[in-house]
This record gives structure tokens, sequence and C-alpha cells, in this order.
């Protein structure tokens, strides 16, 4: 029947048939999602090499060329390709065979090689006599310091998120990160118990939360076209060990009372079953019908316990919320926090501008040093915190602001050309900065100084960098005075991992 059926038909027709009888129980290879169950919001991506939400990949299969096909044999993974926890630990944590010092060493030479491709196309733009200029390969745009280490190498996530998906058994109720890839359909989820990354509480949770779906009638939302309802456990921990879980759950078409049964089955379950063992500070309930919802797309429901965590930091009480953002190594936050405050070289006169600010730490840090403090932040719950945080504290020289930093810089900056100094700190998500944040930085005639904390110091960070040093570019509305890099501090808040924050100093 198929023999006159080829190319992409005939794929088409294999992989509907493999979807259908998966779907039948005909089909169920322990962890082969094929790929036409993808999930249409995952469609537009590369077929790579994940791990679970804000973990690191760093194995990219190659595509074949074009009008090639590819010879390779899918890959499965299995006892024959090593253990799940090594092929977990290898896609989290890809440094965990070195010691820490070869880490430390690892990471300076990709900070270096960073800074050299930031140098050759600081020089592209700069041109001499009309001429370009051809950089040389050893050559830095500014001085590199050694990185600076984590006081803390093991189980230093102060926050984790868990996936729920089929584990290596075929349990689609497994609580973990993935391991896999699209592409070969086998993606597989694992328990992370042994990642070295991940403190034991978390894992405990994690354990618990497994516990309680396999008892539970209501099936897991593995893909959200194909229905159920128990998704990621969040948890967040301080270094007191007070824990808050939150629970994502896809409400269907579920009405409220069936919503309600739901809900105070997780809750007893961690009140008085099982799960009481891990003593949560507080659990949170979030309906959720998209990849991620803030709170203000879907409220964070508190099922029991306190609102907030809180963590001593830098001589502050600081409060944390289920949605604000908090650096997630405490004790080398610390250290990244004082890094930016050495570098930014704020005193009485100057005026602070937290742009990207999270829950306010870096200014209400700085804000016996500063004249005033201005937060900008895009998080309502965390903008709620820095507030609090300075009241409790009794720092009374900040100002917050919640909003997108985009909308609300520009007309700020409008209000404050007045003469006085300001010195900018920045620590923006991976995606970097709004273009017109850029702008209004670089057309600051009182922004003399700049400090750019990024956890991913290429891609848009390096567009940005480019923007803020570029010569004046009427066209894109970059008139004022370029910035010129100064020096750059790497700071190891990810031990076991590829990463690490790179806090850089601009000048004019």
């Amino acid at each position: 029947m198929c023999l006159w059926l080829t190319g992409i038909k005939r794929r088409v027709l294999m992989y509907s048939l493999r979807c259908f009888l998966s779907r039948v129980g005909l089909f169920s290879k322990p962890g082969l999602l094929p790929w036409c169950a993808r999930k249409p919001s995952d469609w537009s991506q590369p077929f790579w090499g994940i791990a679970c939400k804000g973990n690191f990949s760093h194995v990219i299969s190659k595509k074949c060329p074009r009008g090639q096909k590819s010879h390779k044999k899918p890959t499965h993974l299995g006892p024959h390709d090593g253990s799940w926890q090594e092929r977990l630990a290898d896609v989290v944590t890809p440094l965990w065979r070195l010691s820490y010092e070869e880490q430390l060493k690892v990471k300076f030479e990709a900070q270096k090689k960073i800074l050299q491709r930031l140098e050759s196309s600081l020089q592209m733009l700069n041109r001499v006599n009309d001429t370009i200029t051809a950089p040389k390969s050893e050559e830095l745009c500014c001085l590199l310091h050694p990185v600076i280490p984590s006081p803390v190498i093991n189980g230093y996530r102060n926050k984790s998120t868990f996936s729920v998906n089929r584990g290596p058994d075929g349990n689609p109720k497994t609580v973990g990160y993935y391991v896999g890839t699209w592409r070969d359909g086998n993606i597989v989820c694992v328990q992370p118990n042994h990642l070295k990354n991940i403190p034991e509480k978390h894992n405990q949770v994690a354990q618990y939360y497994e516990v309680f779906l396999r008892q539970s009638p209501m099936e897991p939302c593995l893909l959200f076209h194909e229905g159920g309802y128990w998704r990621e456990l969040i948890v967040r921990t301080n270094s007191e060990g007070h824990t808050m879980a939150i629970i994502i759950f896809h409400p269907q078409k579920l009405s409220q009372e069936e919503l309600y049964i739901q809900k105070e089955a997780i809750k007893e379950f961690f009140i008085k079953g099982p799960g009481a063992v891990c003593d949560l500070t507080s659990l949170y309930f979030q309906e959720c019908t998209m990849t991620h919802c803030n709170h203000q797309q879907s409220p964070y429901q508190l099922l029991f316990g306190e609102p907030h965590i809180f963590e001593d930091l830098l001589g502050l009480k600081i409060r944390i919320s289920p949605d604000a953002f908090f650096q997630i190594n405490t004790a080398g936050a610390e250290i990244l926090y004082q890094t930016v405050g050495e570098l930014s070289g704020v005193n009485s006169n100057t005026i602070l501008l937290d742009i990207c600010c999270g829950t306010g730490v870096i200014g209400l840090y700085l804000a016996r040093h500063a004249f005033q403090i201005i937060g900008i932040e895009l998080v309502e719950q965390a903008v709620e915190d820095a507030r609090w945080t300075a009241a409790f504290n009794g720092i009374t020289n900040c100002e917050f602001y919640a909003g997108t930093a985009e909308k609300i810089l520009p007309q700020l900056l409008k209000s404050k050309e007045d003469g006085q100094l300001i010195v900018a700190v920045v620590n923006p998500a991976r995606a970097g900065l709004h273009y017109q944040v850029v702008q209004a930085i670089r057309n600051c005639r009182a922004i003399r100084t700049l400090v750019f904390v990024s956890c991913k110091p290429h891609g848009e960070t390096t567009r940005n960098i480019i923007e803020l040093c570029c010569p004046p570019n009427s066209a894109k509305k970059l008139l004022g005075e370029p910035f010129v890099l100064r020096r750059a501090v790497p700071v190891d808040l990810f031990p076991h991992t590829l990463h690490c924050e790179l806090v850089l100093l601009f000048t004019r």
C-alpha cells in the first residue's frame, strides 16, 4: 500500500501511525516520544540536546547538509549508552567530572574568548582612515580579572524547577530533568538526586511529589493538546532551610469544585500524609495553561503556610515572593553584589539607577553609600518585596518602579537631567536589554559609569555592548558619547556548569 508513497508523504504517514499506536497502547517503548507528538510551541525550536528549564545545554546535534540524508541510526538512551544519572549530569552539569580548580580554568578561557570576539567586533566599528583594522586574535578589549570562585560548590541552588514526564521505565509520572533529544524521539525524565548542584531538600520534595502523583487518579500534563493536569514543581529554599513549594497545574476544563478537590488532596498530602516529612514552610498552587504564567496572568494560590520566605544577605533581611527573581546561589550572590559595588564607585553625590533590579538587593545594599537609589523591575511581586525590604531595614532613599524598563526609563531620565551624576547598574535576563533601554542610557549625559551584569555575555548582550560602545549613529538614535569597556570580572555562581556571571565596567 505504501510502495507508491515517497519522501515527506511516507514519513508523515509513518509518524501519524506511530502517534496513533502510542495513544492506543500498541507502541510503548519506554521514554520514546514521537516527533509528531511535540508541543506546537516547541516546533520552532532547534532539535538540540536539552535539559529542564533553567538548566544548561552543551551538546548541539549536527544537521545534515541540505540534500543529504543522514545514515546515522537513532540513538536511544539506555544502559549501553551509560547510566541515566551520568547522562543527566553531563547535560545539566557538564563540568562535574573536573576538579573545581579545573572548572575555573575552563570558565576563564571561555570568558577570554568572549572578550576576544567582542574586541574584534568593536575594532570593526572603529575604522582608522576608512580602513578596517584586522584585530589580533589574542587581543582583549579590557582588563579581564581571574574568575572569583563560588563560596559554595555543591548543593548551592536555592531554586529548582522539576518537570513531569516519562521516566526510564516509561512511567509518565516521573519527576526530574530531561535527557535526550526531540529529534531522536528519546526524551526521558530522570530523577536528579545525584546532581551536584541540587540540595537534598529540593530532591526530597521532588521525590514526594512523585509519590503523590503516582497515587493520584489524575494524569500528568505531558503535552497540552493531549490533556492531563499535574505539571512542574518549583522548590525555593533559604539558608535556614525554610522551604517553599509551588505546584503548577493545568486546569483543562475542570470545574471550581473539581479544582478544589485536587488542591485539598495535595495540601493534605504535604500536611498530614507522607509528604509531611518535607516540613514545607509554604505550599503554593498555580493554574497555568501556558508554558509559563506570571502572578498577574495566573495568581499563585497559597494552600498553607507563610506567603514569603526570607533571606539574610549583606546585613539585610530580604523578602522573596514565589514569582520574584533572586540569584540562585545565595553565597555567590553576596560576592557578586560586593563586586558590583566596588566597580560602581557610588558615593553620596551620585544616584544609583538599578535596571532589572529583581528584589532590589543591589540598590538596597549600596543605599548607604549613594544619594538615592532608583530601581526598575518588570515583576510586580519583586517590586513589592523590594519596597518591603527597604521599609523593614529602615532604608529611606530608595524608589522602586514596576513595569518594563523601555517604558519607564526614558521618562525617568528626562526628569533627572539636572547635572547630578548617575551610576547605572543593569542585570538583564539572558535576552539582554531592550534597544530603547540602550538608547536611553547611551543618550543620557548624566550617566558616566555603567556596570553591566550578564549571565550570558554573548548573543543579545554582545549587541547591547556594541551599541553602547559604537561611534555616534543618528540613524539608530545613538547620539551620546560612546562608553568604553574598562574591566571584566567573572564571578562563578554556577559550579559544575559552563556558566558564570560576568560583571563589566563601562565609563565615558
